[in-house]
């Protein structure tokens, strides 16, 4: 995309596709960048010397630019400000001496003979005035007029004088006009400095080139030349006024730049139709050593200005010395970290490479040297963890194995028998669970479901489990299983237990075989969490049987039976559902168990099984359980 924008811009298509492809050229091009940057600056901070290096930059290198940037752009302005200082001081002090002179020349208007006349009186004047100042004012002028129009006009009625600089068409001076009382009246005298390139030469000794620009209004249209705002108005150049044989001074040291000023003079200027405008600048180019203006800064310490320089001197060399120090010092304390980081990370490919008899070197008692003395105490133990590991690993496969084992002996799918509904959860507390469930579809009509929690956890109780299981499909499979007795079938599974398991072995079991032709449910406990049937919100407990399996031999069982209403619900449970206690210590217990599932009652298998599990685990409040939970739940239609 990139390559096609690039080509048409290299051959100048143009067109709504063209400028499209441009467009996504851009989006392209931005992607690319973004993404070499991000590559660069991986490959680059990848190493901790180059990671440190950047970071040093950013702590030392970038505060010192940033300060050392304000630094000069605060001393160019700084300069600056003191170059046009001179520029208008010298100017001001010029334009104050022209303004004292004609207050000379009215007060002397006053003193003259009464029998000289005007004429006489004002070449008298003019004589005396320029021979004291024509050295001082080169181009000075005197005249005297009767019209105080000009006076009037730039400045109020009140004031009888004006000093300043007067821009008159496309000239400029330095102009002084006062009014003088006499006997006809009000008359005026006007002096004035022409500004011209030898004027110019003899301003402000200590700057270089001077330029002083007169503006023009600029009044719209595409600009030929560079605009200069002022106040609500827009100005150009109109004329400049150039200094003739001067220039830059030569630099006194290697570090003396020059700064160039553009500041702003305020004049009078009055047009060639007479009309007057009080303020219009007029633009002050020049530059400057600052050598030369330091040295003007300098004159007022008089002796003591080397002095203070040889103390500035010697300071500047004394922070030159503490940052080298300084610079030295992070130099050898960054060396010292990355090579101690170099030396781990050698050490950790020789553990990449399974060799653990290789150590780190150390060389300071400092944290990176405790560092490498961690590593060295790794690796020397290392080996003997992963040998601890091996043995863990095939303790994990062995539990591994035998959960696969378990979750065969659960029922894969569920029978179909018409009118039951069946589902059952079994959450184990460890890998291995010691809780055991089964569903054996007998008949058309015939189903077995069996519950038993056996003796133990972990492998032993799914060996034991698996055993079982062995033992009750052996009996429910063969031919008429539906109508055996559950006593007889608990009896000889007691007797099977007994007979080949150890001592401390043992199991509650309870089993039931529901008939959905006669409704009709035959059951045996044995020494299991009586099950319950629920209907029509009664709930009856089915506890008929006997002990344990796994005790007694010849241990007589019981069985009972009974008719089943029509939508009832059998759940059966292990202990593990209703042992969880709450804070307090209270165990959830039967009837806790019993209220739930009868606001159940009306819901699916699933859903009460699952609802049934987690009002046990709320009612803990504890996410690890402490024995293994199954609930089975069969909705008997």
């Amino acid at each position: 995309m990139a390559a096609a924008g690039l080509l048409t811009a290299i051959f100048g298509l143009r067109g709504g596709l063209f400028s499209f492809l441009k467009y996504l050229a851009v989006l392209a091009g931005a992607y690319l960048l973004f993404r070499v940057i991000g590559w660069w600056r991986n490959r680059l901070l990848w190493s901790l010397r180059n990671r440190l290096i950047v970071a040093y930059l950013f702590i030392a290198v970038v505060p010192i630019l940033l300060i050392v940037t304000l630094v000069l752009l605060a001393g160019r302005i700084l300069y600056s400000q003191l170059g046009a200082y001179l520029l208008h001081e010298d100017i001001q002090n010029r334009v104050d001496m022209i303004a004292d002179i004609s207050e000379h020349i009215a007060i002397a208007d006053g003193t003259l003979p009464q029998g000289v006349s005007q004429d006489e009186s004002e070449r008298i004047l003019a004589a005396q005035s320029h021979a004291v100042h024509d050295r001082e004012l080169p181009g000075l002028s005197i005249s005297f007029a009767d019209d105080t129009a000009l006076l009037r006009k730039i400045t109020p009625s009140s004031k009888t004088s004006y000093a300043g600089l007067l821009q008159q068409g496309d000239s400029l001076s330095l102009t002084s006009l006062r009014a003088i009382p006499g006997s006809k009246g009000e008359r005026i005298v006007m002096l004035q400095v022409p500004v011209t390139p030898e004027f110019l030469n003899t301003v402000a000794p200590d700057l270089g080139a001077i330029q002083l620009n007169l503006m023009e209004r600029y009044t719209g249209g595409a600009p030929q030349a560079v605009i200069y705002p002022s106040g609500e108005e827009q100005y150009k150049v109109a004329k400049p006024i150039v200094a003739q044989n001067r220039v830059l001074q030569d630099a006194m040291f290697w570090i003396d730049p020059a700064v160039s000023v553009v500041s702003s003079l305020d004049s009078v200027f009055v047009a060639h139709d007479g009309k007057v405008e009080l303020h219009r600048p007029v633009l002050a180019v020049f530059n400057a050593r600052p050598s030369r203006l330091n040295a003007r800064i300098f004159t007022s310490l008089g002796e003591l200005r080397d002095s203070y320089l040889l103390l500035l001197i010697l300071v500047g060399i004394v922070f030159l010395l503490i940052e080298a120090a300084a610079l030295a010092t992070g130099i050898v304390l960054t060396r010292r970290i990355t090579r101690a980081v170099a030396d781990l990370y050698r050490g950790t490919q020789y553990v990449q490479a399974m060799d653990f008899s290789h150590r780190v070197q150390i060389e300071h008692r400092d944290q990176l040297g405790e560092l490498a003395e961690s590593f060295n105490q790794m690796t020397g133990s290392i080996s003997t963890l992963i040998e601890e590991q091996n043995k863990r690993q095939r303790l994990e496969n062995e539990i591994s194995i035998a959960r696969e084992v378990q979750n065969q002996l659960f029922p894969s799918t569920l029978p179909s028998v018409p009118g039951v509904e069946i589902e059952a959860i079994c959450k184990a507390a460890r890998s291995v669970s010691g809780d055991y469930y089964d569903f054996i579809q007998l008949s058309p009509t015939h189903i077995a479901v069996a519950i038993a929690d056996i003796s133990g956890k972990g492998i032993s109780a799914a060996l034991l489990m698996a055993s079982l299981q062995a033992a009750l499909r052996s009996q429910m499979l063969s031919e008429g299983s539906e109508r055996l007795n559950m006593a007889e079938l608990v009896s000889r599974l007691n007797k099977h237990l007994v007979r080949n398991t150890g001592d401390d072995r043992f199991a509650t079991f309870f089993i039931a075989i529901y008939d959905s032709a006669t409704r009709t449910l035959r059951y045996t406990n044995a020494g299991h969490l009586p099950a319950f049937l629920i209907c029509n919100g009664n709930s009856e407990q089915l506890d008929k049987g006997g002990m344990v399996l796994g005790v007694m031999e010849d241990y007589v069982y019981e069985e009972g039976s009974l008719e089943v209403r029509p939508d009832a619900l059998l759940i059966g449970y292990s202990d593990g559902l209703i042992e969880p206690e709450n804070v307090y210590g209270e165990e959830f217990g039967i009837r806790r168990l019993q209220e739930a599932a009868v606001r159940l009652q009306g819901a699916a298998p699933l859903m009460v099984a699952e609802s049934l599990m987690a009002a046990a685990e709320e009612w803990a409040g504890t996410p690890e359980q402490a024995d293994d939970m199954t609930v089975i739940v069969a909705r008997l239609r």
